[in-house]
């Protein structure tokens, strides 16, 4: 019989590896590991006295015990103080808990106070130890921790940390006398050796030792950031005069008259590309603002001196409606657009790479087969990021370094200037802090024409009277979008989900023209499909979030969302902007699952009550935090593990104006706060 192969036996981790897992290393990473709260184990509670939802110590002692078997084994002990009886149930337990139970045993309990049966009050697997024993001084802090490192280790390891540690303060007593600040040293040892009586201040943050650690994380923050762009300063990229001609016949061939925000934009990136130092600037521009157009300006300056502009968007669909509108725009000026995507066989992407290396391409639309090896610039000046929070630090950074190749195979050491487009706006808060070390422009005015979209909730009961309404407007000359729901966050799901709900609708709606679209389909059934739905050959598209951005049809005048409970508010606000794109009133309807979750109940209020995309985006960041916003920028670390963004906004203003004194007055003192609170992570924010 052949040798069974040995299991290989996984080593418990060392408690220093442990430690290492929450990344707890120098004394300094200990010292700022604090507590998520805080527990009162300084006083004993009468059971009399307690509440239901309230964490709660009591000495007691054990009157009865009672095995259960059925419906499931359980430890039931009853247990009596001079003031009342409270039950302890144990779901799980060994046979030393039977023991420690024992009748007559006198024990101290530690846990939540919940309502048993009979309104009898219970705790569920109390924490247990000596009853009689010295109680805490102070409150007891509980620390973020991993498994197999339990609160009273981590505890030691953390004040050990802090009786070594070197608690010099980083900001000088001129700086904390400004800002009304209490010394690093004072904040920390409150927070860790937390007194009774600032039990309520400690619990709600708002105690002054919170301020100065929510303080002093920003400010590393805007620290970080602001070095970044003095790093960017230092750095060389193309000059790149103003158009005299492109701009000029541009202007005169477009069928529309720019609003006075696109013209006030166009001119803010004429002059970023005329100077030397690279452009790092985010257009911000709610759904239908007019973003590509900005583009296509910013495009046309670059390439009426000579360079090339790649312009990169997230998903093919949106990379090919960018590629139609400009083609349409620029090709009259006898610009060669060019376009890039997976999509593409084997021999168009080499003659497309060639044009490319030759510089016969001058605009290059594409997905991220832009940045693939294969693919080398003539002399790449611009790169254009479509909804960049979609793309990685190292995919946004790829393009840029493509930039700096192609000049240095002409000799030059110059980084492209890069312009990064938005059509989710970002709160002020968060452009304060994550976003501050680039330059803001805002597109805040709709092209005249748009027509308010009104936002109406309907329970999915009542999707056959929604089916009528799709009837009545197709009469009318009117199309309709509907789309499906998110199943499980699954695309697999998801098509599926679609394909039923065409068919179904295909069915139901006969003899109306319904059409399909997916993700999953080919770049030609998708262009087929969409180019069918603007010739007005289909008046129903089922769809799933694949129309989500970039999709324009005028004649469009209703959206439908299943399930929209399902859906982030950026997302449904980006759906419900592929209507009111023409003159006619256009309806987005949410239909919903009840019951709501009150997360759910509040994303659809929030749709009903406004279409500002700006004030969905701080609902949005309330509501859920600021990681949708940021996408893979901060790549899963959150560098913000006290500070509110909601909540703390002046703090934010105040470290901000506190970290260019800083970064100008007293650098060695700046260098020092962000290697105390960022290190390594530092990077994360340079993306």
């Amino acid at each position: 019989m052949p040798d069974q192969p040995q299991k290989k036996i996984q080593k418990k981790p060392t408690p220093a590896q442990l430690l290492e897992r929450l990344g707890l290393v120098k004394d300094m990473d200990f010292i700022v590991h604090l507590p998520l709260r805080y527990e009162d184990q300084t006083q004993i509670h009468e059971i009399a006295s307690l509440a239901i939802g309230e964490y709660a110590q009591i000495e007691a002692t054990v009157t009865q015990q009672t095995l259960l078997q059925h419906p499931r084994k359980q430890l039931h002990a009853l247990v009596r103080d001079h003031s009342g009886e409270l039950l302890v149930r144990l779901l799980h337990f060994y046979p030393s808990q039977i023991k420690q139970f024992a009748e007559g045993s006198f024990l101290r309990l530690r846990g939540e106070v919940r309502r048993g049966f009979n309104t009898a009050l219970e705790m569920v697997h109390p924490k247990v130890t000596q009853a009689g024993t010295p109680l805490a001084a102070t409150l007891t802090p509980i620390y973020p921790t991993t498994d197999g490192l339990s609160q009273p280790a981590l505890r030691k390891a953390i004040l050990e940390a802090l009786e070594r540690g070197n608690l010099i303060d980083t900001l000088s007593e001129k700086v904390r006398e400004h800002y009304g600040l209490i010394d690093f040293a004072s904040a920390v040892t409150q927070l860790h050796y937390p007194a009774v009586e600032q039990s309520s201040a400690l619990l709600n943050q708002s105690h002054p030792a919170w301020d100065r650690i929510k303080f002093d994380e920003l400010l590393a923050q805007q620290l970080s950031l602001t070095a970044a762009r003095a790093r960017r300063a230092l750095l060389k990229a193309p000059a790149i005069a103003s158009s005299k001609k492109l701009t000029h016949q541009l202007t005169t061939a477009l069928s529309f008259t720019l609003t006075g925000a696109q013209q006030r934009v166009i001119a803010e990136i004429d002059q970023d590309l005329q100077r030397t130092q690279p452009m790092n600037r985010l257009l911000q521009g709610d759904v239908g603002s007019g973003k590509t157009i900005v583009a296509a300006f910013a495009a046309v300056q670059a390439i009426e001196q000579g360079y090339q502009v790649a312009l990169m968007a997230p998903t093919e669909l949106l990379a090919e409606q960018h590629q139609q509108k400009l083609t349409a725009w620029l090709a009259p000026l006898g610009i060669q657009v060019d376009w890039l995507s997976g999509s593409l066989t084997p021999a168009q992407r080499r003659q497309a790479n060639e044009r490319i290396a030759l510089g016969t391409s001058q605009l290059i639309v594409g997905t991220q087969a832009l940045i693939q090896e294969t693919v080398q610039f003539h002399q790449l000046g611009l790169v254009i990021l479509d909804e960049q929070h979609r793309f990685g630090v190292e995919q946004r950074l790829e393009l840029s370094r493509k930039g700096t190749l192609s000049m240095a195979q002409l000799g030059a050491d110059l980084l492209p200037h890069q312009l990064n487009m938005s059509a989710t706006p970002i709160p002020r808060t968060l452009a304060l802090t994550f976003y501050s070390d680039l330059d803001v422009s805002i597109i805040d005015e709709l092209p005249p024409g748009r027509t308010p979209v009104q936002t109406k909730l309907l329970a999915a009961d009542r999707r056959l009277e929604m089916m009528d309404r799709v009837r009545l407007a197709v009469q009318e000359g009117q199309q309709v979008y509907w789309v499906c729901p998110l199943v499980e966050e699954s695309e697999a799901l998801q098509l599926q989900t679609a394909v039923d709900t065409y068919e179904q609708m295909a069915q139901e709606l006969a003899p109306l023209r319904v059409g399909l679209l997916h993700g999953r389909m080919n770049s030609a059934e998708k262009n087929q499909v969409m180019a069918s739905f603007r010739a007005a050959e289909l008046d129903v598209l089922v769809a799933t979030t694949v129309i989500e951005v970039g999709v324009d049809v005028p004649n469009a005048t209703i959206m439908v969302i299943e399930h929209a409970e399902r859906y982030g508010l950026a997302q449904l606000h980006q759906l419900r902007g592929r209507v009111g794109r023409g003159h006619k009133v256009s309806f987005c309807i949410l239909m919903y699952q009840a019951p709501l979750s009150a997360v759910a109940r509040e994303r659809l209020r929030a749709m009903y009550e406004t279409t500002d995309g700006f004030e969905i985006a701080q609902r949005d960041l309330t509501i859920r935090g600021p990681g949708e916003f940021l996408g893979v920028r901060q790549s899963g670390q959150m560098l913000l593990r006290f500070a509110n963004l909601d909540q703390d906004s002046d703090l934010i203003l105040q470290a901000k104006e506190c970290a260019a004194y800083l970064y100008q007055h007293q650098p060695e003192q700046a260098a020092a706060h962000v290697q105390r609170w960022l290190g390594a992570k530092e990077e994360f924010l340079r993306g």
